[in-house]
């Protein structure tokens, strides 16, 4: 697809965000059976959950606006997928793998929340108030879930990980 438009633009950063959530949902189950730490483990099932509403939500949006969204793979969350992947395979199940996983999942998150404040300040231009509303629901979530992410580190997930290569 040319993207020719503003509009264009949006149909294209909003198809690709739904990829990137798509993807997330296939990869947080994964990240869930890697962990070791019961509140990491928790913390990747409840954002599943949010994921699968947050795909809904995105759905809604093109339904909202009358738009198709575009066939396209999200890049971007395809690799941060294969560096969890790899993470997985290549650090012992632990401490030190739990905090490779807060780690790139925060990767992810920052990628999720500049996808949706891109989608926003888009929205806004167009004046697409009726999308509006659901993209910020979702933006939120995804700050949420990086400051979890965050104190499950900062509570001892990195300290976990040092005190065990001490």
């Amino acid at each position: 697809m040319a993207i020719k438009t503003i509009e264009d633009l949006f149909i294209h950063e909003l198809s690709d965000t739904y990829s990137a959530e798509k993807q997330m949902t296939k990869s947080l189950p994964r990240l869930a059976k890697a962990a070791t730490d019961e509140g990491l483990v928790a913390a990747f099932e409840a954002h599943l959950t949010e994921t699968e509403a947050q795909v809904e939500r995105l759905e809604q949006v093109a339904e909202v606006l009358g738009i198709k969204l575009k066939r396209i793979k999200c890049e971007a969350m395809e690799g941060l997928v294969e560096e969890a992947k790899d993470t997985i395979e290549s650090i012992e199940a632990g401490p030190l793998r739990d905090a490779a996983l807060i780690g790139g999942a925060q990767k992810a998150e920052h990628y999720e929340i500049a996808a949706y404040g891109t989608l926003c300040a888009m929205a806004k231009s167009l004046g697409y108030k009726d999308a509006l509303p659901l993209l910020l629901e979702t933006l939120e979530e995804e700050k949420a879930t990086d400051e979890k992410l965050t104190i499950l580190a900062e509570q001892g997930g990195n300290q976990r990980a040092a005190q065990k290569a001490a």
